[in-house]
């Protein structure tokens, strides 16, 4: 097909962010499906296409900011990819700008399209094509879309539990609030907001989220755990200055109820790892202080982190080696 040449010569980009309050869908739905199209560099590229390419396809377009026909083809190829619903990812790079990988995969002419899957490239298109070509092409790489809106929600839900695991909370937040839009009583999604929001330390923000929930929703195990997190890190606010209890620890190491202290401290501001020590350090001095208090705070911190949680998966290690030794 026809696309305009270029002699490649010597964008940074990013997920849109986006806010949401519960139940008034206040976050655009573009917001959600920009977690779909992102810029790449070269740097970038074996993150964004070759690794993203293991979990769905990717679209790669190669464009140039004096390409006319990419300035056709770019609005209709990102309104298809964002319909899709994230069967597959968009990733633009500017050739002008970032020459060598186009160069390697042999590129002679833009715009071009190329898609890959688990870290290579398997088909692709050239020239600014019509919508109709791109819909066909990407049920094609990915298979023909699910007219299923619960489908849909698992996926955005999946999606978004990763992004949030991966540390990528803005991406996370955009995904749960796509959720809230279509179904505004999802726990899990409400949930995975205010962690998200507790994660960028937006304490208060989460706390009014959370208070919005309706009764019937409180009890569902996502808001519980939240609000669990919630009250720890509100405690943990009250126990005191953690340098002092540093200093009160160097030179009496067996004050127990100071190392449980620091303990809540450090797991509130995100330290994890030095917290469950504080608490594996006390079970290993004395199991018998405030009726086994560190093992039940420790399981406590756990439940909170989630079962996947490096953190949890490294404590409970150690807690089996205490435990079973």
């Amino acid at each position: 097909m026809s696309g305009t040449s270029n002699p490649y010569g010597t964008s940074s980009g990013g997920y849109m962010t986006g806010s949401v309050q519960y139940g008034n869908g206040s976050a655009p739905e573009e917001a959600a499906a920009s977690s779909h199209i992102k810029d790449t560099t070269t740097a970038g590229f074996g993150k964004d296409v070759m690794e993203e390419s293991r979990n769905q396809p990717v679209l790669v377009d190669f464009w140039a900011p004096w390409c006319g026909p990419c300035k056709q083809l770019t609005p209709v190829l990102e309104k298809v990819v964002n319909e899709a619903g994230g069967r597959v990812k968009l990733v633009k790079l500017n050739i002008d700008d970032h020459p060598s990988i186009p160069g390697q995969l042999g590129i002679q002419s833009i715009p071009a399209i190329v898609a890959f899957q688990d870290g290579r490239p398997v088909d692709g298109f050239m020239g600014a094509v019509p919508e109709s070509q791109i819909r066909e092409f990407i049920d094609k790489i990915a298979g023909p879309a699910v007219d299923d809106p619960q489908a849909e929600i698992d996926a955005a839900l999946a999606e978004a539990k990763q992004l949030l695991a991966d540390g990528d909370h803005q991406g996370a937040a955009q995904l749960f609030g796509f959720v809230m839009q279509v179904d505004p009583e999802n726990a899990t999604a409400v949930a995975g907001i205010a962690d998200c929001m507790i994660a960028l330390g937006e304490y208060q923000r989460a706390t009014d989220l959370l208070a919005s929930v309706p009764e019937e929703l409180r009890a569902d195990p996502a808001i519980e755990a939240v609000l669990k997190k919630l009250a720890q890190y509100e405690e943990a606010r009250l126990l005191g200055d953690p340098t002092a209890l540093e200093r009160e620890l160097s030179t009496n190491p067996d004050n127990h109820e100071a190392r449980i202290k620091l303990a809540k401290i450090l797991n509130a501001q995100g330290r994890r790892d030095e917290a469950a020590d504080q608490l594996l350090t006390v079970m290993r001095k004395d199991r018998t202080f405030e009726d086994d208090g560190a093992r039940k705070q420790l399981v406590e911190f756990l439940e909170g982190w989630g079962f996947k949680d490096p953190s949890s998966v490294t404590a409970r290690r150690k807690l089996s080696s205490i435990l079973f030794s």
